[in-house]
């Protein structure tokens, strides 16, 4: 289970930090992609914070790639829900200038995002002591 654990939370950090470069230091690239901007005005700043925002997750998630604790692991993971569902939510509300396979696919992605991390904590929660 630890392997696991480990895995994961070093993929959504992996993530988080391919997206956050992306957001902070190419921010009109990572804008035009059709199912970030979604069909809205640019704004990079908002662009840049975002990207300087999932980098700090990065960090969370990393720390507790690394160190394993309970209390960090689970924190970092409700973090990222605490994202990742909204997030979903919001898009769900917002797909009418996507094509339907393109819709689909991002929601079956967003619905992933929900499902790693939520498997996770409960991966930690099937063990009271410390991982």
């Amino acid at each position: 289970m630890r392997r696991w654990l480990r895995v994961g939370l070093g993929f959504l950090a992996a993530t988080q930090i391919v997206v956050g470069v992306w957001a902070l230091f190419f921010p009109a690239r990572f804008f035009a992609l059709e199912v970030v901007g979604m069909g809205m005005a640019y704004n990079e700043h908002l662009m840049r914070d975002y990207g300087a925002m999932t980098l700090a997750s990065a960090v969370v998630l990393g720390a507790a790639t690394i160190h394993m604790g309970p209390w960090m692991t689970r924190t970092a993971l409700v973090m990222y829900l605490t994202w990742a569902v909204p997030h979903f939510f919001v898009h769900l509300t917002m797909l009418d200038h996507l094509g339907p396979s393109t819709a689909t696919l991002l929601m079956v992605a967003l619905g992933l995002a929900i499902a790693l991390p939520a498997g996770l904590l409960v991966l930690t929660e099937r063990r009271l002591r410390p991982l």
